[in-house]
């Protein structure tokens, strides 16, 4: 028997990142590769990379500078690949192999699904100075017609991608250069993929996508599924007990969707819908496609049909041209909507997309002290609602053993990580628990009954 091949894979960045480098490890499953936790011993390093956040590129170039070394160390006869995927890789591809030329293999999100072609070429074509395969193309094929089932999930909640790309070009962000034009799924493709995961033992599914409230996918029959469609559909398959969606446009939240949240059960009570600013005049300028007023009256319906819903957000900080004013107004939306979390962030530019070039640049000085004012106020306000969780009792996925003995881990319905004392055999189950402590980031929480119970 052959001795297996030794893949690390190193993920950045959004949970889309974290889907496709599973199915990268699904993909590299038949060809006789096991996942291993480092690189020193690995025959093949992937960094999925992520191109948002500041000094992403010079993050993986330092990355790369570390693997060279180890490869250059034990690896005489030039057998350990190094591949550069995701975002970066499809923006900075060239780049990548000019700057590091013992890179063997660029490709971007789209063309992972050829990851036997690369590495039986990356094979062939081995020398010292890497291998140069570079496959950065939006292809016309659906990537997902050409991988193979999805491998069993590590634990009991599971990400399924079912939308990609973008066609909003806010003027901020790299995504529609990187993911390309927005793309749904065919209904059978998702539900099926849904089945299997739930058959392999996941409680919950998380449905990804770039706009994931945009799906609009093909039902076989010259129509198209809706994602409230789409979430009514899923919750029928028995055995799925949660339901939960990310990342949504605000434009994108029609009646369908609101009316899932009051109608499906499955579907959690906790909904990210990133505003990214308070202010009409930057929100013009990021192109976001919605009014405060809009975003207020979206939240305002959403919270009609589910009373119980609570909401994160993304916020960009010091965006060219934001002003006192303007910074007020995102701040005063903050208090509005009490987001009990959020991703917050100075903004930075990136290369290539209009905002990089508008005028009134806003200091980074006066950016960072903003930045610290509104996570002081999101600080503030998530640990107020954790508080108010003390004495109510929630359903929760209880998912792994905690540090201490006797303790397990689980997440509530609104996200917060759970410890409570219970026996190991509860693992894997969603069990009612009474909240009796919080902190800013979790709960504390004793057993109410030992009874399983639907979410």
């Amino acid at each position: 028997m052959a001795t297996p091949k030794k893949v690390f894979i190193k993920t950045y960045g959004c949970q889309m990142n974290v889907y496709d480098s599973a199915r990268m490890e699904d993909v590299l499953k038949p060809l006789g590769y096991e996942m291993t936790d480092g690189p020193d011993q690995a025959n093949m390093v992937i960094l999925n990379t992520c191109h948002i956040r500041e000094k992403a590129s010079e993050k993986v170039y330092s990355e790369l500078g570390r693997l060279k070394n180890i490869k250059k160390v034990r690896d005489e006869n030039n057998e350990m690949i190094i591949a550069v995927a995701g975002c970066v890789a499809q923006a900075e591809g060239e780049e990548i192999s000019r700057r590091a030329p013992y890179v063997d293999m660029v490709f971007g999100p789209q063309s992972y699904h050829n990851l036997p072609e690369m590495i039986a070429k990356a094979h062939r074509a081995g020398d010292d100075k890497g291998r140069g395969i570079l496959m950065t193309e939006f292809p016309a094929e659906d990537k997902f017609d050409h991988l193979p089932d999805p491998v069993k999930p590590e634990g009991y909640s599971a990400f399924l991608s079912i939308q990609e790309g973008c066609d909003k070009f806010c003027t901020y962000c790299v995504v529609p250069y990187t993911r390309g034009a927005e793309y749904s799924r065919p209904a059978a493709h998702v539900l099926k993929e849904a089945r299997q995961l739930v058959a392999q033992g996941a409680l919950e599914i998380t449905l990804l996508g770039q706009n994931v409230n945009a799906y609009h996918g093909d039902d076989g029959q010259g129509g198209e599924w809706s994602l409230g469609r789409l979430i009514r559909e899923l919750a029928e398959i028995d055995g799925l007990e949660r339901i939960r969606y990310t990342t949504s446009y605000p434009a994108e939240v029609d009646d369908d969707l609101i009316s899932a949240h009051a109608e499906v059960p499955q579907l959690m009570p906790y909904l990210h819908l990133p505003v990214q600013a308070g202010s009409n005049r930057v929100l013009a300028a990021m192109n976001r496609n919605h009014t405060r007023e809009q975003y207020l009256e979206i939240i305002a319906k959403l919270k009609a049909a589910r009373p119980d819903l609570a909401l994160s957000s993304d916020f960009i900080v010091g965006f060219p041209g934001e002003n006192d004013r303007d910074f007020e107004d995102t701040l005063d939306i903050i208090r509005q909507v009490g987001f009990i979390q959020a991703f917050s962030f100075v903004y930075s530019a990136r290369p290539g997309t209009p905002a990089a070039t508008m005028d009134l640049q806003v200091d980074k000085a006066v950016a960072n002290e903003r930045l610290q004012i509104l996570q002081k106020l999101l600080g503030d306000i998530q640990t107020d609602f954790n508080q108010s969780c003390i004495g109510k009792e929630f359903p929760i996925l209880l998912e792994r053993e905690g540090r201490n003995p006797g303790q397990l881990v689980g997440r509530s319905p609104y996200m917060q990580p759970v410890h409570v004392d219970a026996p190991l055999d509860f693992v894997g189950q969603i069990h009612d628990l009474k909240i009796v402590s919080a902190r800013p980031n979790s709960l504390g929480a004793q057993l109410v009954d030992g009874e399983r119970k639907r979410a």
